[in-house]
């Protein structure tokens, strides 16, 4: 387990994988139910495309270490409730598409990469550290696409 969850961060997964946001938001703006579901799978099933790095930092095995026995731990309504913000950001940033807003898109985008970025400090300490330049990066790349992307398919629309 920890071998492709540090995958996920080491072989560039955490900046990729924000990249799946944009055919999901690009199916949500389109209104194709079997693409935003296509792209749901594909980033579900991201983590077992990469390889086992050879090489990982202490801080990146500390906090993926905290992030499995977070997983594993006991389970309760306050723990239940903060992982339904990830359903719940997923529709809303569907949402904001499928109502073509790019501002309220980028926001919660934003929101997104903020909110995994704050709980990593806030509850995994030093090593909680390790997911803000995947995440940044990220954020920077998958806004950037979204924004130019957005801007063509209304060009587009308008002519």
């Amino acid at each position: 387990m920890t071998g492709f969850l540090t995958g996920i961060i080491i072989n560039g997964v955490g900046i990729i994988r924000p990249i799946f946001l944009i055919p999901f938001c690009y199916f949500a703006y389109e209104r194709s139910w079997a693409g935003i579901s296509i792209t749901i799978f594909c980033l579900f099933t991201s983590m077992f495309w990469f390889t086992r790095p050879e090489v990982v930092s202490d801080d990146v095995k500390t906090f993926l270490q905290f992030e499995k026995d977070w997983l594993y731990g006991a389970w309760d309504y306050k723990k239940i409730l903060l992982l339904s913000t990830v359903l719940i950001s997923f529709i809303a940033l569907g949402l904001a598409f499928w109502k073509r807003s790019l501002f309220m898109g980028l926001g919660v985008v934003v929101a997104m990469a903020t909110g995994k970025a704050v709980w990593s400090i806030q509850n995994a300490g030093e090593s909680g550290n390790s997911v803000l330049i995947p995440a940044l990066l990220g954020l920077i790349i998958c806004s950037g696409l979204l924004f130019f992307g957005f801007k063509k398919l209304e060009k587009k629309e308008a002519t």
